[in-house]
């Protein structure tokens, strides 16, 4: 049964600051949060004076950055997160095996977040920093995402939002997008074949875990080459092998 609570708008503003500070990878000032986050400024300077007070952010100069307490949480979340902790070594096995870097990822309304990772040794390699958050609507991480949902949220998602032109190999018609998904639903594996970035190709796993309205994907991503036709198959395999090694466990 859903828990009936009360929302607090101001924790929600919080966080967008928070997000808005992760996305750009620096500081910002309090004009530009309330510009882009379309806060209101006297909201904003509240918020950020309060989060550098206790230590979450810092000021310099009147550009507010991460502080030192955002950190330590950080550690301790990543410590104490059983499915980070629990997950991690099957990225390095799948890096190991594929030569591919490997991604643990979650839904976060129209974004996929990256959480975790396994960079390739492949000395020109590609790779994604933690935290960072990429289009749902894109490439074989969003299928496998959007193939956990309910076929009614499917299509309320597709419904509200256009598909975009990534490259030219992207798929833009909804009907054929749906189509893919349902797809992932019956097969456990989304491949993508540069349709997100040109020359790179993935293939993502969603995994079904018993946390609800949780939805979280594994995605193992490389160059063309790296990732040739001859290998998709035995890679989606060894994928879906791992993805039941991890829900068993959960």
């Amino acid at each position: 049964m859903k828990t009936i609570f009360k929302r607090v708008p101001a924790l929600d503003k919080c966080f967008s600051i928070l997000e808005y500070l992760t996305e750009k990878k620096g500081s910002s000032s309090i004009s530009e949060l309330s510009t882009k986050l379309d806060l209101n400024k006297s909201t904003v300077f509240n918020i950020v004076h309060t989060l550098t007070d206790i230590g979450v952010l810092e000021n310099s100069s009147n550009q507010f950055r991460f502080g030192p307490k955002l950190y330590v949480f950080g550690k301790a979340a990543e410590k104490g997160s059983d499915l980070i902790r629990t997950i991690h070594p099957f990225l390095k096995e799948i890096s190991k095996k594929t030569s591919l870097s490997a991604f643990l990822g979650i839904r976060s309304g129209h974004r996929a977040v990256i959480i975790d990772k396994a960079d390739s040794s492949f000395d020109l390699k590609l790779s994604s920093e933690i935290g960072s958050r990429i289009p749902l609507l894109a490439g074989a991480h969003g299928r496998a995402l959007l193939s956990l949902l309910p076929n009614e949220e499917i299509d309320k998602i597709l419904r509200e939002n256009e598909l975009s032109q990534f490259t030219p190999f992207s798929c833009v018609d909804k009907e054929k997008y749906r189509a893919m998904v349902c797809d992932v639903k019956e097969k456990g594996i989304a491949v993508d074949r540069e349709e997100y970035i040109e020359g790179v190709r993935a293939l993502a796993i969603p995994l079904n875990i018993n946390r609800d309205g949780l939805q979280i994907a594994i995605w193992a991503v490389g160059l063309k080459n790296q990732l040739k036709d001859e290998s998709i198959s035995i890679y989606s395999n060894l994928l879906r092998e791992i993805a039941h090694k991890i829900e068993i466990q959960f």
